[in-house]
């Protein structure tokens, strides 16, 4: 038996250069899970700063001198980071607010219109289901308030925290814009001289991530606008709060759409009841759903990430349970890079036989 396993090592661990992409995938692991919370204003500018460099690219592809590039994405950063904390934030917070405090009376509506089923359909719903159904709803609606209150109260003495965070990211994001070459060759010089599996594995995952993540975020911003303005236009409760959703929603692959639908038809319901501008708004929607997943997605992603679609629902949810909305959002870039891991490894030992 210690043959064999001694036997399988050495298949897999043919080179130095195996063990030490096992290190550091293991090292950062680690330290992700280990101190991900104290890190987070570095991980965050890290990731911000690697969504940033297609702009400094085509900028410099057009003859666009490398500081100017660099100043010109960090200024569009800012915009858009103080945008969305100033003023998208704080607007969609004010919204769930009142959508908590109306809460009540819409669970009254419904609950009318619960107990006319048994009426209409006895041979389908009982008056003790309607009930059972009703004290569920209302227990899980109390938690959730609970749950609001209670994440807004423990959020108050770490004000200072983030602010400190606040403050912190957009600095971090200058250094890692300005000194990116700079770094790359520091944490490079950590590595072997040659490294042609890592160096496979990185140029695979620098394409299809970079790719993903700046495509990802425009969509988020595109589809969550879209939708924003057309409920808005219709006069809907909590446009804001309902954009911010929507575009949340396409960073869960298959079911972000299917959930977020949910919220929208029920206050479209409560607020104009079966009527023409209820379907008329769930049919806008549904094209806004069609266009962002046919037209928008094959625009975005110019490199398609090739993942079975099971591979990336058990990616979500994995990687989200570690990460939470962090491990959703690269759920599939996470799921790639342990593709291109496999798919290298295997050219490795090859390679290494052929020399042998």
């Amino acid at each position: 038996m210690i043959k064999i396993f001694r036997r399988w090592l050495d298949q897999i661990f043919v080179e130095e250069e195996s063990i030490i992409l096992l290190l550091l995938i293991a090292c950062s692991m680690v330290v992700l899970i280990t101190m991900g919370n104290m890190l987070a204003p570095a991980i965050t500018s890290l990731i911000l700063a690697f969504m940033m460099q297609g702009l400094i690219g085509q900028l410099t592809a057009r003859n666009v001198p490398q500081w100017a590039s660099v100043s010109i994405a960090f200024i569009i950063f800012v915009g858009t980071f103080l945008t969305a904390l100033l003023v998208i934030l704080p607007l969609a917070w004010n919204q769930m607010a009142n959508l908590f405090n109306e809460l009540p009376g819409m669970m009254s509506q419904w609950q009318q219109l619960m107990l006319v089923l048994p009426e209409k359909y006895p041979s389908i719903f009982t008056e003790q289901q309607i009930q059972e159904w009703i004290v569920l709803a209302r227990s899980e609606t109390a938690k959730m308030g609970q749950s609001v209150l209670s994440f807004s109260i423990s959020k108050i003495p770490n004000v200072v925290g983030i602010l400190i965070f606040v403050v912190l990211v957009p600095i971090l994001v200058f250094f890692f814009l300005k000194d990116r070459q700079v770094l790359l060759n520091w944490m490079g010089g950590f590595l072997p001289e040659q490294r042609p599996m890592l160096e496979k594995i990185w140029h695979e995952m620098n394409d299809q991530v970079a790719n993903y993540v700046r495509g990802k975020a425009v969509e988020i911003v595109i589809v969550g606008l879209v939708s924003y303005l057309v409920f808005t236009l219709f006069g809907l409760n909590y446009a804001a709060l309902l954009g911010v959703l929507v575009g949340l929603s396409v960073v869960i692959p298959f079911i972000g759409a299917a959930v977020v639908t949910l919220p929208i038809a029920m206050i479209a319901f409560f607020q104009w009841g079966w009527s023409s501008e209820f379907l008329t708004l769930i049919a806008i929607y549904a094209v806004i759903q069609a266009l962002d997943g046919n037209v928008l997605v094959p625009l975005l992603f110019s490199e398609a990430v090739n993942l079975h679609p099971v591979a990336i629902i058990l990616a979500v949810l994995v990687f989200g349970g570690f990460w939470g909305l962090w491990g959703v959002f690269f759920a599939i870039p996470l799921a790639t890079l342990i593709k291109a891991v496999i798919n290298a490894w295997p050219v490795a030992k090859s390679g290494n036989a052929a020399a042998e």
